[in-house]
C-alpha cells in the first residue's frame, strides 16, 4: 500500500516526458530517477551540507570556482559519499523499478550522480 502512495507523491516533471522513441534507460531516467530526485531535493541538499560539516570545510568562504571544484570532487572521488547519494535514491524504487535499474546499473548510477550534482551546484553556487 505504501508503494503506491510513494509513487503518487512523486512530482510530475513536464520536461521529462517519456516517449516511444526513447531508449529504455532514458525512459527510466525520466519516469523514475528525475521525479525521485526532485521529490528528495531538500533532503539531498541537507545531506550535502552535512557532508560539508563532516569534512570540516568552510564552504561559504570559497570562491565560486573553488565551490564548483569541491562539489565536482565530492561527486567524482568520494566513493562513500557517492554510494550514500545513490542509496538515498535507490531506496525509493519499487521492486519493478529496481528490476529495471539492475538492467542498466552503470548508466543509472551515472545519471543519478550527475542529476544530483547539478542540483547541488545550482543550489549552492552563484
Amino acid at each position: 500500500m505504501t508503494i503506491k502512495k510513494d509513487i503518487k507523491s512523486r512530482p510530475i516533471i513536464n520536461k521529462a516526458l517519456v516517449s516511444e522513441i526513447m531508449t529504455s534507460d532514458e525512459k527510466f531516467q525520466n519516469a523514475t530517477l528525475r521525479p525521485i530526485i526532485k521529490m528528495k531535493h531538500e533532503l539531498l541538499i541537507a545531506y550535502f551540507e552535512h557532508y560539508l560539516a563532516i569534512q570540516k570545510f568552510d564552504f561559504n568562504e570559497l570562491s565560486e570556482l573553488k565551490k564548483i571544484a569541491f562539489i565536482e570532487r565530492a561527486f567524482s572521488k568520494d566513493i562513500q559519499f557517492r554510494s550514500e547519494v545513490k542509496g538515498m535514491i535507490i531506496g525509493h524504487f519499487t521492486l519493478e523499478e529496481f528490476s529495471m535499474y539492475k538492467n542498466f546499473l552503470k548508466e543509472s548510477n551515472k545519471r543519478i550522480l550527475n542529476i544530483v550534482k547539478e542540483r547541488v551546484l545550482s543550489t549552492l553556487t552563484s
